[in-house]
């Protein structure tokens, strides 16, 4: 649910600015909730106790973590959210197949099946101008937005490896630093324009209403990832397209054509039949 609110809210929130630059404000909100969340449970001491194994992976997530939050956010400033986040949700499937290669987690037929079926509905959701506008142009929506899954699945897998360590709110504000660092070094280097400078209070708003959903579903994704295998907990976290798309319909007014929630229903469930 939060991850769903998410990307509606920085939708909203990154219209007129610069995207690498609404990412790293976005980043400056959840790296307080996270800290400020460490201070609660009390685990700030237990700092000194983190190996340097789980530090490395820790970091190696977090710069996953930060590719693929540049390229989601600028995919969904340059096309629709129920476009966008089809493809970035199609993770899953890598994720899964590292896990079960990497992570020597379980596989089954029905596993097998329900990859297949997430695969279909991802392709259903996209329409034959998206892939031709990508061939036609290196800077297209479709391309960002495959990156940004491919980051993804490696932010789940490092991330899984990294968090079995660490307390883990601990782990997810340690990472965010990461986040933090590599949002604004970017910003630094490729120095958005004058005219996408300026952060409106309606793009503020917004933008830390999404850090806000933001830090809540790391919280709550992390916390399961160090309790349960990761190729059972991402898919439930991918199920977020669903409410991503409704929300997207409702509230931004964007065009879902008949063929695209043919495509949802059948990710969904293939996403179901994971979790069998």
């Amino acid at each position: 649910m939060f991850a769903a609110l998410t990307s509606i809210l920085a939708k909203i929130g990154i219209k007129d600015i610069d995207s690498n630059l609404a990412t790293a404000l976005r980043t400056v909100v959840v790296l307080i909730m996270a800290w400020v969340v460490v201070a609660i449970v009390g685990s700030a001491g237990s700092i000194t106790d983190i190996s340097s194994k789980t530090l490395i992976f820790l970091i190696l997530s977090g710069l996953a973590t930060g590719g693929s939050w540049l390229c989601y956010f600028k995919a969904i400033q340059m096309g629709n959210v129920n476009k966008v986040a089809p493809i970035d949700k199609s993770s899953t499937v890598l994720t899964m197949v590292l896990a079960f290669i990497l992570l020597g987690e379980s596989f089954s037929v029905l596993s097998g099946i329900g990859l297949i079926l997430i695969f279909i509905g991802t392709m259903l959701m996209i329409e034959k101008k998206d892939v031709s506008d990508a061939k036609e142009s290196g800077r297209s929506w479709l391309v960002y937005a495959v990156l940004s899954a491919v980051f993804a699945s490696l932010t789940s897998i490092l991330g899984k490896v990294g968090i079995e360590g660490v307390e883990s709110n601990l782990g997810t504000a340690i990472r965010t630093v990461v986040v933090l660092l590599m949002a604004w070094l970017v910003v630094f280097i490729r120095r958005p324009a004058p005219d996408k400078r300026h952060v409106s209070k309606k793009s503020g708003l917004f933008l830390v209403l999404s850090g806000l959903a933001t830090g809540g579903s790391w919280l709550c994704f992390y916390a399961a990832l160090q309790t349960g295998p990761a190729s059972v907990i991402v898919p439930i976290d991918k199920l977020s397209i669903l409410f991503t798309v409704i929300f997207a319909t409702v509230i931004l007014r964007e065009r879902t054509p008949l063929k695209s929630w043919g495509g949802l229903a059948v990710l969904v469930a293939g996403t179901l039949l994971l979790l069998v």
